[in-house]
């Protein structure tokens, strides 16, 4: 931020009238209610989960089980997402060698499997957009919960919020999400926290916030008045300010399919790629070529599930 933003947000912050997070309290321990697959998936799932728990092995999870634990909803999911480090990713995927499990390095930026027959589970260190890296963080702040019947940490609700809010795909949009999390858990949000973790992808967190404005009109005030403050101070000071970097294209941080032609065609350079994002040439190549119906000629083809992709989760980010 430069200085006129960080004098905005500490005249926001100075005079916020409640605390940015409640009270501490023993929280509960959260339980997933999602439906779940058949019963040699759901034992599968129980016993990785099992087996990195005794090799303390760090993980969280997150997805549609962590999305359950925090909002109570109920739907059906394809996949167990993992969040790991990394520079964990090689242990855990000896651990699950050792047990007699295939694992994958999928995507090196981002993601890699954990299989058994046609079943798997997602290893997560990232996005596919290069941005929600996963750090100490997710682990400082996670949530105790149970899925599965196993007592596991669950991911933060601001890392949830930050990695979801990026995914607006044709086929797959996360916003719906990000909405019942503010929904659900806007009191007990570290909105400091999460302010930093979007940094200078802040319009996205405000174009939800406004959003969130729209679906719920009698409780837009669940956002604190001092971050609307705040973000819509910093637009008005974006507005009037410096030009940003000429033809970059930052939607293919929200969309990998969407605006390649802004990039291919219309010679934008693309957000994703360094110095701007965090990927190379190469890894934007290897997630653009697994985009499902890449060379398809007509835009209105309903998009199927690659079967070297496992389905829903080559959407994100």
């Amino acid at each position: 931020m430069n200085n006129k933003m960080n004098d905005s947000a500490a005249q926001h912050m100075s005079s916020r009238s409640q605390p940015l997070v409640q009270p501490s309290v023993q929280p509960p321990v959260l339980s997933s209610c999602c439906k779940e697959f058949d019963v040699e998936t759901a034992a599968f799932y129980r016993r990785v989960l099992e087996i990195l728990q005794a090799a303390s092995a760090p993980f969280v999870v997150g997805g549609t089980y962590a999305q359950s634990c925090y909002t109570g909803s109920q739907r059906p999911t394809k996949d167990l997402d993992l969040f790991i480090r990394k520079s964990d990713y090689p242990y855990i995927s000896n651990i699950m060698r050792e047990a007699g499990y295939e694992t994958d390095l999928t995507y090196s930026h981002w993601l890699a499997k954990i299989r058994l027959d046609e079943a798997f589970i997602d290893v997560i260190f990232s996005s596919g957009n290069g941005i929600s890296t996963v750090d100490d963080e997710w682990f400082e702040y996670a949530s105790d919960a149970e899925v599965l019947g196993v007592p596991v940490r669950i991911a933060p609700v601001e890392e949830m919020i930050w990695s979801k809010a990026f995914i607006m795909e044709r086929e797959r949009y996360d916003g719906a999400d990000v909405a019942h999390l503010l929904h659900v858990r806007s009191r007990q949000l570290d909105w400091e926290r999460l302010l930093r973790r979007f940094d200078t992808h802040w319009r996205v967190l405000l174009s939800h916030l406004v959003l969130f404005g729209f679906i719920y009109p009698d409780e837009q005030t669940l956002i604190p008045q001092w971050v609307m403050n705040y973000l819509n101070d910093r637009l008005t000071l974006e507005t009037h300010g410096e030009q940003p970097p000429a033809r970059l294209c930052q939607g293919t941080l929200l969309s990998r399919e969407q605006y390649l032609h802004d990039i291919e065609q219309q010679g934008y350079r693309d957000g994703r790629m360094r110095p701007f994002g965090n990927m190379s040439t190469r890894e934007i190549a290897h997630w653009t070529e697994a985009i499902p119906q890449r060379h398809a000629t007509d835009p209105d083809t309903p998009l199927q599930e690659s079967p070297h992709e496992g389905g829903r989760q080559a959407c994100r980010g």
